[in-house]
């Protein structure tokens, strides 16, 4: 008996053209929380940050470039990869975690929705290609994709383009030396509805939310600056230390659930695409992955990396991945049939 399955057929993703090198920090005034200066020199702050998140360079937007447009040029791949009338769409959702970012300016702009003025710039006249948002911190993207899944399996949709795009390099506090993390950047992803008899596409999710206890690992303050904090803007901030603590503790689990729900094995898993949010912390999430299994040996070459020379670009970590990985520009990964 055939059944619909949800297959991407196109993929898309946008690497701004701007390099930020570790170097480009050592001028920076970082703080502590408390305002005061960090009794280090940059040099030492800058090395110690390279080696715990493996980051050496990022990405940031050119100045001309608000988070719309860097989501735009995903897309236009996307829709390219797939060879479809973009007038078919059924849906565009967007996963983006801080709106249309601008230069100089951190006020959150999501009025109207990203997913809507990417529609309008793609040129979409069609109004049955319903444009959404989702706000769902850095896995976005992923979660954007479950729910096209779900239009797609019961039939109400055929057609649909999810994108991640984040611009936190305008959002992120100049003295917080967490913001050494993170970058900028937009993926994009075509999901069709396909029958087949045997299953095929996306087989399966897993998703969790623990918010009682973590609601605040990531949330906005004012910079650690007191003169900028009188100005009341407000910054991507980060507890580090407890996020690193709950991605090693839940993320395993969560992906292990998600597999025995398919009835398969970690073994039978060939690509993990993860989140890029730091270099440690994902290998040490994949040794957990396989300690659960009994296994001890990680297979070669199973995770592809982007965050060293990329950074944290949030929702747009997976999709730019798994596109470059489809073009073939990350050198020993490839993803094949089956």
């Amino acid at each position: 008996m055939k059944k619909i399955y949800s297959l991407i057929t196109g993929t898309g993703s946008y690497v701004p053209s701007k390099v930020i090198k570790n170097d480009d920090f050592l001028n920076y005034n970082f703080l502590e929380s408390t305002g005061e200066k960090i009794d280090k020199e940059n040099r030492e702050i800058v090395d110690k940050f390279e080696e715990i998140t493996t980051i050496s360079e990022r990405r940031y937007a050119e100045d001309h470039q608000s988070t719309s447009d860097l989501a735009l040029i995903a897309a236009e791949q996307a829709i390219k990869s797939a060879g479809i009338d973009r007038e078919e769409l059924d849906y565009v959702i967007m996963a983006h975690n801080f709106g249309e970012t601008k230069p100089n300016d951190t006020r959150i702009d999501i009025l109207p929705t990203l997913a809507s003025r990417v529609k309008a710039k793609l040129g979409i006249q069609s109004p049955n290609a319903v444009a959404y948002d989702v706000l769902f911190g850095c896995p976005g993207w992923v979660q954007a994709l479950i729910q096209a899944d779900y239009y797609i399996r019961s039939g109400d949709a055929k057609k649909i383009l999810v994108i991640g795009a984040d611009v936190l390099s305008r959002i992120s506090d100049p003295h917080d030396r967490d913001s050494m993390i993170y970058a900028d950047g937009a993926g994009a992803a075509i999901v069709e509805a396909m029958e087949s008899e045997t299953p095929m596409g996306i087989i399966g999710h897993n998703s969790r939310s623990d918010s009682v206890e973590y609601a605040n690992l990531l949330h906005m303050g004012y910079s650690y600056n007191r003169e900028l904090a009188d100005k009341k803007d407000l910054y991507l901030k980060m507890n580090g230390r407890r996020l690193y603590q709950y991605a090693l503790e839940n993320v395993p689990k969560a992906i292990k659930s998600g597999l025995d729900k398919l009835k398969l094995h970690v073994n039978d898993v060939k690509k993990v695409l993860i989140h890029q949010a730091n270099g440690k912390m994902d290998d040490a999430i994949l040794k957990r992955l396989f300690k659960l299994y009994g296994i001890n040996d990680i297979p070669e070459s199973v995770m592809p990396m982007t965050i060293s020379w990329l950074g944290n670009s949030s929702v747009a970590t997976v999709p730019t991945l798994l596109d470059m990985v489809m073009r073939g520009k990350m050198n020993g990964h490839n993803i094949s049939s089956g």
